[in-house]
């Protein structure tokens, strides 16, 4: 393999984005199948947004592997390229919101990773130890400034949905998962995905750790469109599906019809989706792809 460098390392983000919309059947969500809750997005709308982060997880990169300050100042770095990014996702969208937290993941993890490498040049694949060095790099990148960013919210008169949930129920979304570090990355997919991946084909296998995924984090898009007993709801319903040990068959028939419920229900879990292209990039670094 391929030395890890920008010109190795910038493709496999853009292929944690491609792969993960490509992932099928995902319930509710977009995928070769079908368009899952979404009535404003296609699986073609996803590749021209994934396309137009492209030269952004480059800039991504390139900021962390040529940063001599503090971590805090290369999160102001990344989120200034991490603007202009955004705005280049939404002209290609023509204003659909289809990568934002994907973007803001990528931009810290992509300039923390460039940082990791500046210290640890010539590796050829990341252990899971490095793995985790980088994405518990990423909190202390961003939480002097995300919480800064909760602490103004106490001063504004028009909040944000995920503004509001801050507010009244303390759910942080993907800037929680930030300031965590990655947590759930870390200890439940990628976790998941080296084993599974040895079990099952390596869709199967994502397929698997996205309910994991599902039954576990806090997913904003599913409380934005359902509420929070919802998300609970659709917790309860993912745990219950990992107790019973489904053979292959029985498991995909599982998903198919979860889709079909999902959509009916107006439901995306578009957080764990954002996730899931992480775990596909991590799991490109680390040698299993």
């Amino acid at each position: 393999m391929a030395k890890l460098t920008l010109e190795t390392i910038v493709p496999m983000a853009a292929k944690g984005l491609l792969y993960e919309v490509s992932l099928s059947p995902k319930p509710g969500l977009v995928d070769r199948y079908n368009n899952g809750s979404h009535h404003d997005m296609d699986f073609n709308l996803f590749l021209d947004s994934s396309m137009s982060l492209l030269p952004f997880f480059k800039a991504y990169f390139e900021a962390g592997l040529k940063h001599d300050g503090s971590l805090p100042l290369l999160f102001d770095k990344a989120r200034t390229i991490g603007i202009e990014a955004e705005k280049a996702m939404f002209t290609a969208t023509k204003g659909t919101n289809t990568h934002k937290g994907a973007n803001f993941s990528f931009a810290l993890i992509l300039a923390a990773l460039g940082y990791f490498l500046k210290h640890h040049p010539q590796l050829d694949v990341l252990t899971a130890e490095n793995s985790e060095a980088v994405l518990t790099s990423t909190a202390d990148m961003c939480y002097v400034s995300v919480m800064a960013d909760f602490d103004a919210i106490a001063g504004k008169r028009q909040l944000s949905y995920g503004e509001k949930l801050y507010v009244d129920h303390g759910l942080m979304g993907i800037r929680g998962e930030a300031v965590s570090g990655y947590k759930s990355v870390r200890k439940l997919l990628l976790p998941a995905l080296r084993k599974n991946l040895k079990l099952y084909s390596t869709e199967e296998a994502f397929l698997r750790a996205m309910i994991l995924l599902m039954s576990q984090i806090e997913d904003g898009n599913l409380i934005h469109r359902g509420g929070i007993e919802v998300w609970q709801q659709i917790q309860t319903e993912c745990q219950i599906v990992l107790t019973r040990n489904l053979s292959s068959q029985d498991f995909y028939q599982w998903l198919r019809d979860y889709d079909q419920l999902l959509i009916e229900r107006h439901l995306s879990p578009g957080g764990t989706a954002d996730l899931l292209a992480l775990g596909y990039f991590f799991m490109q670094l680390e040698g299993f792809l």
